[in-house]
């Protein structure tokens, strides 16, 4: 049988300062801090989950706060993801319009696409956020002080990926990773994974006149998508090498496994297995709270931590 994408698996990018990234992802749109943990590949770095109760995979936001690190501010533009889109339930806006503007949260109506309406905002780092009314969202939300249940964000809707040559992209996923075509409106296309529906989407937007993109704060990183397990992976490796796409080998996350590759229109994705997911080592009660290193940099955390800003805590 041949390998499926079965979701999305998480949004990453990379932000300034790791404070108000804690107080807008959890204190302004609700989300759990799932991980606090760091960068495999630059343990000076901070790497932040944040998601539902357990973070599932479709659930969640990552970032890498990387301010005084000596990155440059990026550029929004094509070869990029441009929006990060979290679904709400339908008729939740209201709510949101109020909890937004009471906490002095900047935002604009979106425009509605699909049959679904949304609110526009920016994160402290220039992220260019959506509110999207979900339907069909079946998704159980993590419950945060001041969110009514029935408005809490369920998790990622999908990304927005602005490209020069939509066709290519729109090729690549759907004869190389089996996505199919949900909707099309103007030069937008939505890509969906095998099982549809909010957390699944990918929509590949055509400009010709949009900027480079240049990475850097306040830039999406990359966009992963969900397997099963190893098996699944494995079979997308060797389906991207067979035709002559350059993806890494597999790399240990700790709590999923990974491989990269780029996309026609210049975009990083990954492909990352749902398990053994993040409770591996914290219980689910305690799942955010201290940080968390990989066993091969467990002998170095007291250099690891004295390289890391204090984090103030997300409910002050």
């Amino acid at each position: 049988m041949a390998p499926s994408i079965r979701s999305l698996h998480h949004v990453t990018a990379t932000v300034a300062e790791p404070s108000p990234d804690v107080r807008f992802y959890t204190g302004v749109l609700g989300l759990r801090l799932v991980k606090r943990t760091v960068n495999f590949d630059n343990p000076g770095v901070y790497h932040l989950y944040y998601g539902d109760e357990r973070g599932n995979p479709s659930t969640l936001m990552t970032t890498f706060p990387y301010a005084g690190k000596g990155v440059r501010v990026g550029t929004i533009g094509a070869g990029q993801i441009t929006v990060t889109s979290f679904s709400v339930p339908v008729g939740s806006l209201e709510f949101w319009r109020d909890r937004l503007g009471a906490q002095d949260q900047a935002f604009t109506t979106g425009t509605e696409r699909f049959g679904e309406r949304s609110l526009m905002l920016e994160d402290p780092s220039g992220l260019n956020i959506e509110l999207l009314e979900g339907t069909g969202d079946s998704r159980a939300p993590w419950i945060s002080p001041g969110v009514e249940p029935e408005a809490a964000v369920r998790g990622v809707h999908g990304v927005t990926l602005v490209v020069r040559r939509a066709s290519d992209s729109i090729r690549f996923a759907t004869e190389v990773l089996g996505l199919e075509v949900a909707g099309r409106t103007g030069r937008r296309t939505r890509l969906a994974a095998a099982n549809g529906g909010p957390g699944s989407y990918l929509e590949v937007l055509e400009s010709e006149h949009a900027p480079d993109a240049v990475n850097g704060l306040g830039t999406v990183h990359h966009v992963a998508m969900a397997v099963k397990g190893d098996e699944e992976q494995l079979a997308f490796q060797e389906r991207l090498r067979s035709g002559g796409y350059q993806v890494t080998d597999v790399r240990d996350r700790q709590y999923f496994r990974s491989i990269y590759f780029r996309e026609p229109g210049g975009i990083l994705y990954e492909i990352a297995t749902e398990g053994p997911g993040f409770t591996l080592d914290e219980d689910l009660s305690e799942l955010g709270t201290v940080l968390k290193l990989p066993p091969w940099e467990e002998e170095n955390r007291d250099s690891i931590e004295a390289a890391l800003p204090p984090i103030q805590d997300e409910n002050e």
